[in-house]
């Protein structure tokens, strides 16, 4: 029989469990989630492939960023080398002079400070000479500071363009290193999951799925229509084809049950289309496509079929409109008849 404290420790734990389930933040994963995702290894694997996927893509934005402000300080180096040169042209122009200086006074190490400037002669020329004498003498200090702020210039130079070679190349060197080891890293795991698949004979419709990240999605409606990039679309069993990753899931399962009852993959003409094609396909066939950058086919949310299903009444178009709802697709109301598409169709809500 267990007693009081014991009643009121379990009553505390079911509380805190309840607390824990009803509070958890989004992504959290219960012990009993772990274990079974510890249990399957392909989950684990192709967990761990998109994470390195989304690691490389995270790397590879801090690089893009990382090589603009590489740019600006390359831009930097630049202007520093361009000063450079400016204070070495500078310094050679009165390398000249100051060596005559310095050869004068080393020959004749009084010359100017033991002119006699109250000796014999007028009063005139004496104050002219000393005129003279103040004249050179501050031509002597400025040509010697003009070297000494020129020497000093050229050095705080070298030393940037220095320090600015070396950050570069540093910093250049770091960042490949990092992105090369995301490649190997996302490389080798992409590599273990399909010698895994393969070992467990998974497949084509099942590894497709593995490959098809949901999360997908959200980036994908990020783009305008007809301006998906690849890498956020999802492949089809139909070579060439592609879809918006809930689209592409749901299809995956559809065209399964398809080829279950009709013994062959759907036939696909069209899945995404780019707004190029959507161009070319709007003047092709002028009532027949949807203005570009309207379509759905933009989207990766529709598909124009055929292998029968484009004829109306036929047996494959009989059963897509009786089984294709459970899969997420439908064919619209306006197919029926504005225009008339048997084989087009769409994938989420009817009427949303």
């Amino acid at each position: 029989m267990p007693t009081p404290r014991s009643a009121s420790l379990v009553a505390v734990f079911s509380v805190m469990a309840l607390l824990v389930l009803t509070s958890a933040p989004p992504g959290y994963v219960s012990l009993g989630q772990a274990a079974q995702q510890a249990a399957d290894p392909i989950e684990t694997l192709r967990r761990q492939a998109t994470k390195a996927r989304t690691d490389l893509e995270k790397a590879t934005k801090q690089w893009e960023s990382r090589r603009t402000e590489l740019a600006r300080s390359q831009v930097k180096l630049r202007e520093a080398l361009r000063e450079l040169a400016k204070a070495e042209a500078e310094w050679n122009r009165i390398r000249e002079p100051l060596a005559r200086l310095a050869n004068a006074t080393y020959q004749q190490p009084g010359a100017l400070g033991s002119m006699a400037i109250f000796g014999p002669g007028s009063t005139e020329s004496t104050l002219r000479a000393a005129a003279d004498v103040t004249h050179l003498a501050n031509a002597q200090e400025a040509l010697i500071k003009q070297a000494t702020v020129l020497q000093d210039r050229r050095q705080r130079l070298a030393t940037t363009v220095q320090e600015l070679q070396s950050r570069n190349a540093v910093e250049q060197t770091r960042l490949l290193q990092q992105i090369n080891a995301l490649k190997q890293r996302s490389a080798q795991l992409t590599k273990d999951l399909t010698e895994l698949l393969d070992r467990m004979r998974i497949s084509r419709d099942r590894r497709l799925a593995l490959a098809c990240d949901r999360d997908l999605v959200a980036d994908a409606r990020r783009f305008p229509n007809g301006l998906i990039p690849d890498k956020y679309l999802c492949d089809l069993p139909q070579r060439g084809h592609t879809l918006r990753a809930d689209a592409a899931l749901g299809f995956y399962k559809l065209n399964s049950a398809y080829k279950q009852r009709f013994g062959r993959d759907m036939c696909v003409t069209d899945a995404y289309r780019s707004l190029g094609e959507q161009q070319s396909v709007y003047y092709r066939r002028p009532g027949f496509a949807a203005v570009p950058g309207r379509s759905n086919h933009g989207l990766g949310t529709a598909l124009d079929l055929c292998g029968g299903v484009q004829i109306q009444g036929s047996a494959q178009f009989n059963w897509l409109e009786a089984n294709s709802r459970r899969y997420g697709w439908f064919h619209p109301r306006w197919a029926y008849s504005s225009p008339f598409e048997p084989w087009h169709w769409e994938f989420g809500s009817e009427y949303g």
